[in-house]
C-alpha cells in the first residue's frame, strides 16, 4: 500500500534526492548525520553483499553514516551513469552503470549495477543493491593493499 505523500515524488526525483545526500556526505570535509534525514528514513536499512569490505546490514543515520564513511575509505571515486528507474508503489527499481576508483591504487572499475529501493514518505527505509561482480571489485581492492 502506498501513502499519499510517496506518491508526490517519481522514481527519479526520489533518487536523485538519495544521491545528492549520499554523494554531498561523502565528499564533505565534515559529517552531518542530520543532513542524512533529507533523504533517509530513521528505520533505514541498507543490506551490502557480504564479498564487500564494507558488507553487512546498516541500520539508521548512524548505520549509514558509517556506511559512507567506509565506502569513503575504499573508493576515492563514486559515480553513476545511465540511471534508470521505475516505480512500484513505495519500491523503485533501479539500474546503472557504477563507476569506482579504489583508493589505494588508483585503478578504476565501471559495472552494471542495480538496486532495489523501498522509501516510506519520500525517505529510503530499504536499500538492497546488485554490484555485478564482487569479485571483480574485490580482486581490484586486494591489488591496492
Amino acid at each position: 500500500m502506498t501513502s499519499q505523500s510517496s506518491d508526490q515524488h517519481s522514481a527519479m526525483q526520489l533518487l536523485e534526492r538519495m544521491f545528492e545526500v549520499e554523494m554531498a556526505f561523502l565528499s564533505a570535509e565534515t559529517e552531518d548525520l542530520g543532513a542524512l534525514a533529507t533523504a533517509f528514513h530513521p528505520d533505514v536499512v541498507v543490506h551490502e553483499p557480504q564479498s564487500l569490505p564494507y558488507a553487512g546490514e546498516w541500520r539508521g543515520h548512524a548505520g549509514v553514516g558509517a556506511l559512507f564513511r567506509m565506502m569513503r575509505e575504499v573508493w576515492s571515486n563514486i559515480g553513476v551513469d545511465g540511471l534508470e528507474a521505475v516505480r512500484s508503489g513505495d519500491t523503485v527499481f533501479m539500474t546503472c552503470t557504477l563507476h569506482l576508483t579504489a583508493r589505494r591504487s588508483g585503478e578504476a572499475v565501471s559495472q552494471p549495477f542495480a538496486e532495489v529501493l523501498r522509501f516510506r514518505d519520500g525517505l529510503l527505509l530499504d536499500g538492497l543493491p546488485f554490484y555485478y561482480d564482487t569479485g571483480a571489485l574485490s580482486t581490484l581492492l586486494a591489488r591496492g593493499r
